[in-house]
């Protein structure tokens, strides 16, 4: 029998989020092809899918157009689609565009908030409750994200207190769920635990980058914490526009593989996920970092050694 050092949860979410955090630092995807990947990702099992930000045109030009994806795509029941807003006008836009979930960002660190928005995060925060609300008032739930919550490339490491804090307000301003981003892949195991351990209960979600290597093995040191929601980048898209050096998100295949493999259930069709992985390679134009869609599931990569 495999012996492990932690008891692993059943199971685990994974929330798709190639589609906007990744196509935000490509160069403008046409939207038929926006909706072409986001229809394929709806038909792996994935029940979460990030399909794009209602931001202005001129901040994050790839996201222009997103209110055509979601008018485009076809809806798969049991899928939640979600977006990110900024502020008012991007909730007033989510609505409209019939997004099931929105997502409010503030940095945990001054300088990279005030880098991406123009304010400080005490500023930004004070935005938050009246977005709540409005977003609430049209039954739409919402998602407070922590970005820069384990270190910035401005300020260097974040005091996981000051993480923490940002938790308790996004909780108090109403927030239905929380996720902490590790906007430039500085996290660490010792890191990750030592963030999660000082959090209130809540419904938390990692927005984990592999920068330095150690996406997965984040990952692992969150299940060993009980944390069961995870986002991630199919083909490993992503970064961050106002982040120097941040590199894609943790491979949303590359995540289902190794979770599978642990006893893990993510009710996710790893050959579905990897054909995305494909197609988003093709879209984009460029190689991705996806490890299995280069080497295949680790069983396939032992039959083809036969």
């Amino acid at each position: 029998m495999v012996q492990t050092p932690a008891k692993l949860p059943n199971s685990a979410t994974v929330r798709e989020v190639g589609p906007r955090d990744g196509l935000q630092n490509e160069e403008p995807v046409a939207v038929a092809d926006r909706v072409r990947l986001v229809d394929a990702l709806s038909r792996t099992g994935l029940r979460r899918i990030e399909v794009g930000a209602f931001v202005h045109p001129d901040a994050i030009p790839p996201m222009a157009g997103s209110e055509e994806v979601f008018a485009r795509i076809e809806r798969v029941p049991g899928v939640r689609y979600t977006a990110l807003v900024p502020n008012a006008r991007g909730v007033e836009r989510a609505f409209a565009a019939g997004a099931d979930e929105v997502e409010v960002v503030v940095s945990a660190s001054t300088t990279h908030n005030e880098r991406n928005v123009r304010r400080t995060t005490e500023e930004s925060m004070k935005a938050v409750p009246a977005l709540v609300t409005m977003a609430h008032d049209a039954a739409i739930p919402v998602q407070g994200i922590v970005a820069t919550a384990f270190g910035c490339p401005y300020e260097g490491d974040v005091d996981p207190i000051r993480v923490a804090a940002l938790v308790h307000a996004y909780l108090d301003a109403g927030c239905d769920s929380v996720c902490l981003g590790d906007t430039t892949g500085m996290a660490t195991p010792t890191r990750v635990w030592d963030v999660i351990g000082r959090l209130p209960a809540c419904d938390l979600t990692l927005h984990l980058h592999n920068t330095r290597g150690t996406g997965l093995a984040n990952v692992l040191a969150a299940l060993e914490a009980g944390v069961t929601n995870y986002d991630a980048s199919v083909g490993g898209m992503g970064g961050c526009p106002y982040a120097p050096g941040a590199t894609g998100n943790i491979v949303t295949e590359d995540l289902v593989h190794m979770l599978e493999d642990m006893g893990v259930d993510t009710g996710v069709d790893l050959g579905a996920l990897v054909a995305c992985a494909a197609m988003a390679e093709e879209i984009v134009g460029r190689e991705l970092p996806s490890q299995v869609l280069r080497a295949g599931p680790r069983t396939a990569a032992t039959a083809a050694a036969r």
